[in-house]
């Protein structure tokens, strides 16, 4: 199967059954572990999983998948350079606070770049899905229309923040930016505010993994926008021995001479 339509509807289908199996459990009292890292998981994130690598697998020809909840069953990208990336339930703390922006993300990745991204927040009744080079969308109760991050415009900067990680280090970047309002959001859903026009740019100061950011990136760079590193290059997956990400801003077409990311 080669990228096209019927992909993207195969991969959406498959995140937004694994949204179902996680609202099932969201709807009831669950347990919550802790991780070795100190994150926690809950048996939302192993349904989801378990779901969505049994419904990728057949896909592409058994494209190898590499899962927040399986890196150790991860082999390598395949000979063609590809491979799923996935985060069966990215905002787990959302989850777990029940403000409902956690989100399934499924991105297909080739040669180190997004070639296609479905991030879906079962709760909201949202999917964001992006084709780097055809389109970005969003599907709702109000049906599907293209996306594209918001035009140049004057006035205050809209800076998606996270509700879990705020720092001294985004005070600072924020005030060099200069006059801004924040635009508060869980999950891989803030680099899809700023796909969808929402807001003008997102930058990430803390930890992420690959997976929290994969899906969410085709979306933005399918909506005209751009996820760049400290150096300013756009953020790659080709290594998959690290699986942290370095900091990085998500903007879409007003731009600047951005404070360092450091």
């Amino acid at each position: 199967m080669k990228i096209d339509t019927a992909l993207l509807d195969e991969v959406t289908a498959i995140a937004e059954e694994a949204g179902r199996a996680i609202m099932t459990i969201y709807a009831r009292d669950f347990s919550v572990e802790e991780k070795a890292d100190k994150s926690p998981l809950t048996e939302a994130d192993q349904a989801a999983h378990d779901l969505i690598s049994e419904r990728l697998g057949p896909l592409l020809g058994g494209v190898p998948i590499l899962s927040e909840e399986d890196v150790g069953g991860f082999a390598g990208p395949d000979a063609d350079g590809r491979y799923w990336l996935v985060d069966p339930l990215d905002g787990t703390k959302e989850f777990i606070k029940k403000n409902g922006e956690f989100t399934v993300n499924i991105a297909l990745i080739e040669n180190g770049r997004p070639r296609l991204g479905v991030v879906h927040a079962p709760d909201l009744g949202r999917t964001y899905i992006g084709w780097p080079g055809e389109g970005a969308w969003r599907t709702d109760d109000g049906g599907q229309r293209e996306i594209t991050v918001a035009e140049n415009h004057d006035g205050a900067w809209r800076v998606v923040g996270s509700r879990s990680h705020a720092s001294p280090k985004m005070a600072e970047w924020l005030e060099e930016l200069g006059d801004h309002e924040m635009v508060p959001m869980g999950s891989s859903l803030k680099l899809c505010l700023v796909a969808e026009g929402a807001a003008d740019v997102y930058p990430r100061l803390g930890p992420t993994s690959l997976w929290d950011t994969g899906a969410a990136q085709a979306v933005v760079e399918a909506a005209g926008g751009k996820v760049l590193d400290p150096q300013g290059q756009t953020l790659d997956y080709s290594h998959t021995g690290q699986v942290l990400n370095p900091h990085f801003l998500v903007h879409g077409k007003r731009v600047i001479n951005w404070p360092t990311l450091g």
